[in-house]
C-alpha cells in the first residue's frame, strides 16, 4: 500500500471524525429561537433623558418585562414590571408610559384585524403602588392615557369610551357606532392602508377635550372573504372596501368636550380625506391636515377648541401627489416644522405660527428619510438622510436656521438613531451589506 493511499485513508477517516463530532441543529433549538436575532424590543427614552426602557423576553417561562436602562453605561437599573410577578397578567406584548410616567399602559391577547389594527386586553399598571387594573373585560382597541393619566380613552365596536382608573367606571361618549356603517375614532380600511394610521382620536394636553374622526361608511360597497382559521368550517367576513371608482366613507371631525360630556362637529369646508389630526402645545388648538380627492393640494388647518372655529394655517399643492407623515412638530411658541417634497426632495421646512414660511432648513439633491425631532434648549433639528449616497443613511443635526450641520454617524451604511427625550444621547443601529445590525 503506497504512501498517497495511506495519507488519503488518514484525511477520510479524520473528517469522518470531525464530522461525527459536530453538534446537530434539533428541532428543540429551531422553534424556542436558539438562532433568532436579539435586538432591542419597544424602546421608549425616558423623559429624564439619562434612561430608557425594553421590552424583554423570557422564552423559557414565557414572561415579559420592562427594564430600565442607563444610556451612560448601557448597564440595567432596574425591572419596572414583569408579567412573571403577576397572577393577572401571564405577558405583554407592548406598553406605553403616562406623560408622567407614574404609570404603565400593557397590551395583552393581541389579535390582528388588518395590517396595522389589532384588538387586545389591555391593563394599567401603577408604578409605585404596584396595583393593576383592567381596562375592560372585552378585547378593545388603541387605548391612550389622558395626560395625567388619571383616564384611558379607547374604542371598542365603533364607538368611543373613557374609562376612569381610580373609580373603576367607564362612560360612553359616542353611541352611533354600528359595524360597516358608522366607526368612531378608529379609521377604516382605506385610511389605516393608504394613510398608515389606525387611531383616530386624540386627547389635548389638559384632558379637557378628546378629538376624533367619524367614519360614514353606509355608502361604502360590501366585500367578502373567508377566513380560515383552527375550526372545522371557515367564517365569513364582510367589511367595506371601496374598488376604484366606488364611493369612500364620508369623514367628519368631531370635538368631545369631557366636563359638558357633549360632542360637535367641527365645520371643515368639505375635506375628502383628513389624514392627521394633532394637538399643538395650546390645550385649545387643533391641527388638521385636508387633502381633496386626488391627494396632490393639502391644507393643514389650525382648529380652535373652544368655538370650533377654523383658520388656514398652510397649504401646499403638487402636480403629481403629497405624501403624508408624521413629521409635524409644533415648536413652544406654535411655530411648526414641516417636511416636504415641495422643491423635488424631501426636505425640513420652518413655518411661522401663522403659518408663512420662514425658511427652507435643509436643501440639497438628496433626501431627508427620517426625521427624529427638534430640541427647543440647543434649537437643533435631527434627521437620517441620503447625503452620503442614495444606498446610504446618516444621521444629522442642524440648526432651524439651516446653520451648524454636523454629522453624528462616520460609519458607510445604514445608521439609524433612537434618541433620548432630550436628545442628549442616541442608539445607533448600524448595518452595512457586510455588516449584520449593530447597537452603539
Amino acid at each position: 500500500m503506497n504512501k498517497r493511499y495511506l495519507l488519503l485513508l488518514f484525511f477520510i477517516g479524520l473528517s469522518m471524525l470531525t464530522l461525527a463530532q459536530e453538534k446537530k441543529i434539533t428541532i428543540e433549538e429551531i422553534y424556542q429561537g436558539a438562532f433568532r436575532t436579539s435586538g432591542l424590543d419597544v424602546l421608549r427614552s425616558m423623559k429624564n433623558g439619562e434612561h430608557y426602557t425594553i421590552l424583554n423576553y423570557d422564552r423559557t417561562n414565557k414572561s415579559s418585562s420592562i427594564d430600565k436602562y442607563a444610556y451612560k453605561t448601557l448597564e440595567k437599573v432596574e425591572t419596572l414590571v414583569n408579567s412573571a410577578d403577576s397572577e393577572t397578567i401571564p405577558s405583554f406584548s407592548s406598553y406605553t408610559f403616562s406623560e408622567d410616567e407614574s404609570k404603565i399602559l400593557l397590551a395583552t391577547e393581541k389579535e390582528s384585524i388588518f395590517r396595522r389594527s389589532s384588538l387586545g386586553v389591555f391593563f394599567v399598571y401603577d408604578i409605585a403602588s404596584k396595583e393593576i387594573v383592567k381596562i375592560s373585560e372585552d378585547k378593545i382597541q388603541e387605548p391612550m392615557l389622558s395626560a395625567d393619566g388619571s383616564q384611558v380613552a379607547y374604542a371598542s365596536k365603533n364607538n368611543l369610551f373613557i374609562f376612569d382608573i381610580a373609580s373603576n367606571t367607564t362612560k360612553q361618549i359616542t353611541q352611533d357606532g354600528v359595524k360597516n356603517r358608522i366607526i368612531n375614532g378608529i379609521t377604516d380600511w382605506v385610511y389605516e392602508e393608504e394613510f398608515a394610521f389606525v387611531r383616530a382620536f386624540a386627547w389635548n394636553s389638559d384632558g379637557s377635550k378628546i378629538a376624533f374622526l367619524r367614519f360614514d361608511e353606509s355608502g361604502v360597497p360590501e366585500f367578502s372573504m373567508d377566513v380560515y382559521g383552527t375550526e372545522l368550517y371557515q367564517k365569513q367576513n364582510v367589511f367595506k372596501y371601496p374598488k376604484a371608482g366606488e364611493n369612500n366613507s364620508v369623514v367628519s371631525l368631531h370635538m368631545y368636550d369631557v366636563a359638558s360630556n357633549e360632542s360637535k362637529e367641527v365645520d371643515l369646508g368639505n375635506p375628502y380625506y383628513i389624514p392627521r389630526i394633532k394637538w399643538m402645545n395650546n390645550p385649545n388648538h387643533l391641527s388638521v391636515q385636508t387633502l381633496n380627492r386626488h391627494q396632490n393640494h393639502l391644507k393643514l388647518i389650525d382648529v380652535f377648541a373652544k368655538d370650533n372655529s377654523v383658520r388656514l394655517l398652510m397649504e401646499e399643492k403638487a402636480k403629481t401627489y403629497i405624501d403624508i407623515t408624521d413629521n409635524l412638530t409644533f415648536l413652544p411658541d406654535d411655530s411648526f416644522i414641516w417636511t416636504s417634497e415641495q422643491d423635488g426632495w424631501n426636505h425640513i421646512y420652518l413655518y411661522s405660527k401663522e403659518g408663512p414660511l420662514m425658511n427652507q432648513v435643509t436643501k440639497g439633491a438628496w433626501e431627508v428619510t427620517n426625521y427624529y425631532g427638534y430640541d427647543p434648549k440647543k434649537d437643533m433639528i435631527y434627521y437620517q438622510s441620503t447625503e452620503n449616497g442614495s444606498i446610504n443613511r446618516g444621521v444629522y443635526s442642524i440648526k432651524s436656521n439651516g446653520k451648524r450641520k454636523k454629522a453624528l454617524t462616520i460609519q458607510t451604511g445604514t445608521n439609524s438613531a433612537a434618541f433620548s427625550a432630550d436628545f442628549t444621547y442616541f442608539i445607533n443601529t448600524y448595518s452595512s451589506a457586510t455588516t449584520p445590525y449593530n447597537y452603539t
